[in-house]
């Protein structure tokens, strides 16, 4: 299990920008928002890409780069791209659901062919949200089972607010005996 306050996962994968994502070299000043999504597949997360594409400005002038993340070919990232005409949003692919399950993210099966039509992968992770301190060390994080019920980005920009202006830690650290 990821703790808050300690170092995550490596974290490297290629991006539809040409260049690799390596979290170890990230640079903003509060840190990486990761979003791992389903796939090209999920029209849910199509939804949920485009809300973050529309904040990505809002986390970068609070001093937070963004990127998505899944284990789509390139290919199929690209379509989730256009899919939701993405202007913002530095879109990673090629992870390896091993490296997925280091950060504690579900894997899937295949189910077939989604509502839209598209097969699903036969392996494939299922969502989580990470925001990623510039030392590598976790401050949030949220996995889930299901496609269903995600926060929306707009609360997170809200809750950057009150973290900065209150220099709120990192919560749920404590792992000692209970």
């Amino acid at each position: 299990m990821l703790m808050p306050r300690k170092k995550t996962p490596s974290l490297s994968v290629a991006t539809l920008d040409g260049e690799d994502f390596d979290l170890a070299k990230e640079t903003a000043e509060r840190g990486t928002l990761v979003c791992f999504y389903r796939g090209y597949h999920c029209p849910i997360c199509a939804t949920y890409l485009t809300e973050l594409d529309r904040k990505v400005a809002d986390f970068e002038q609070r001093g937070v780069s963004v990127v998505a993340i899944s284990s789509d070919t390139e290919d199929r990232a690209l379509k989730m791209q256009q899919k939701i005409s993405s202007k913002n949003l530095s879109f990673g692919y090629g992870l390896q659901l091993s490296v997925a399950r280091e950060w504690g993210l579900y894997i899937s099966t295949s189910r077939g062919k989604t509502s839209t039509g598209v097969e699903e992968p036969a392996l494939f992770s299922e969502p989580g949200v990470f925001l990623v301190r510039p030392d590598q060390s976790l401050y949030f994080g949220l996995v889930q089972t299901m496609p269903f019920a995600r926060p929306h980005f707009g609360e997170f920009v809200s809750a950057l607010d009150f973290v900065i202006a209150n220099d709120y830690p990192a919560r749920g650290e404590y792992d000692g005996p209970v």
